[in-house]
């Protein structure tokens, strides 16, 4: 009995001593860098033995769970280092803040932390049930041995045969069915919208992500997606299910939405935010916009671009650094939506939007748009910068779903 009572009292001590850390836990605050401000996230944990870890996390740049060491803890301070990002905190709690200093490069700012985790709404994200049908779908990509998992929408008053039917073809780097991003999910906006009214849709997971299984990721340039999406297609071909096949094809998907289009493999296109001149000519002016947005003042010629980026030796970037639309533009004989935002600062509408007008062939039905205040998500915006897609409680512009689905239905 007496041991038993020495045991129970370890386990007091331990968990008074535990509980008694009022510095655990999930702390947020702003971080006012100047040209942006940034959401800043750092967990702390002691263990019963009272070690101490950490881990930061900078949602507002899509970075989560960065290793920190903790350089000193107690009850009521912290001063942690983040060795990747060359950066330090360290701060006092005062009562439920912690007021600190965050350094990084030899600049100090003041950063101020309050506890718990920042929640955003996103009004836009559909709750079940859903007024329509789903179903969980496979199709392969026979070529490069790659089984994407995707998920159907048949619309509201599906008709057999007679509904048009849109693949969704995510952006640049690994992205699942949704094109999540920042926590906003654009392609289960846009897949729900279109159900209700009356177009189907099949989005999925990128190679390797998500649910997808299989195909060289490393190696993989946009021709190599670009096999995907036509796998996709084929698959919509051989249900039968469906009218018109067409994909819509967001930032790099729109470059792969003109390759299917050049090859006559869909009925339609819309191309939301896609390059309509020569890949390095779109990343330089990329890059000198961002600069701009910072303060500066220096801009990059096409070939100062690319000798910045020649020691990076990525097949994905070469293949984009050279190609151009132009001639798949060209190609492409079907109806094209071809739409962008005037605050884009990731593929600029004032130059991709008329390199695409110059190349497409006629056609009664094509609509090239640029819409005032969005940003590359299409999202109203204040400056178009990528650290405020997170912030804002917008998915995708309203005008934007309706303009699609009220084109795509015009097209039947």
């Amino acid at each position: 009995m007496k041991k038993l009572l020495s045991v129970i009292a370890i386990m007091l001590f331990v968990t008074t001593s535990y509980a008694q850390n009022k510095i655990d836990g999930v702390w947020t605050g702003k971080l006012n860098a100047g040209a942006q401000t940034l959401t800043i996230v750092i967990h702390v944990n002691h263990d019963a033995n009272g070690n101490a870890t950490s881990s930061l996390d900078s949602p507002d740049q899509g970075a989560k769970g960065i290793s920190a060491k903790v350089d000193y803890s107690s009850s009521d301070s912290i001063a942690i280092s983040i060795v990747k990002l060359g950066a330090s905190f360290k701060g006092r709690l005062n009562g439920e803040e912690i007021n600190g200093e965050f350094s990084q490069m030899e600049y100090n700012f003041p950063l101020n932390l309050k506890r718990g985790e920042e929640k955003l709404n996103h009004p836009q994200n559909p709750t079940k049930p859903y007024p329509y049908k789903t179903e969980e779908v496979t199709f392969t990509n026979v070529t490069d041995k790659a089984m994407l998992a995707g998920t159907m929408c048949y619309p509201v008053n599906y008709q057999k045969g007679k509904t048009p039917v849109v693949l969704m073809v995510t952006g640049s780097g690994l992205e699942n069915r949704d094109e999540e991003v920042f926590n906003h999910k654009p392609f289960l906006v846009i897949a729900d919208y279109l159900a209700r009214n009356g177009i189907a849709t099949l989005r999925y997971d990128d190679r390797t992500f998500g649910e997808s299984k299989g195909g060289d990721v490393k190696n993989a340039t946009t021709k190599d997606f670009a096999r995907d999406a036509e796998a996709g297609i084929a698959y919509l071909k051989s249900t039968k299910k469906f009218g018109k096949i067409g994909v819509l094809g967001h930032s790099e998907g729109g470059s792969i939405a003109f390759m299917l289009g050049a090859k006559g493999k869909v009925d339609f296109i819309i191309s939301m935010a896609g390059i309509g001149v020569k890949g390095d000519t779109a990343l330089t002016a990329q890059t000198n916009k961002a600069m701009e947005l910072a303060g500066q003042t220096n801009r990059l010629t096409t070939l100062q671009f690319r000798i910045s980026t020649s020691f990076k030796k990525s097949p994905w970037l070469n293949y984009f650094l050279d190609y151009d639309p132009a001639a798949d533009i060209a190609a492409t004989k079907c109806p094209v939506m071809a739409i962008n935002g005037d605050k884009d600062i990731q593929v600029i509408s004032s130059l991709d939007l008329p390199g695409i007008k110059k190349n497409l062939h006629d056609n009664k039905y094509n609509l090239i748009r640029e819409y005032p205040s969005l940003n590359h998500l299409f999202q109203h915006c204040t400056t178009g910068s990528p650290s405020e897609y997170r912030s804002i409680e917008e998915t995708i512009s309203p005008e934007v779903l309706s303009d699609m689905a009220k084109w795509i239905n015009s097209l039947k």
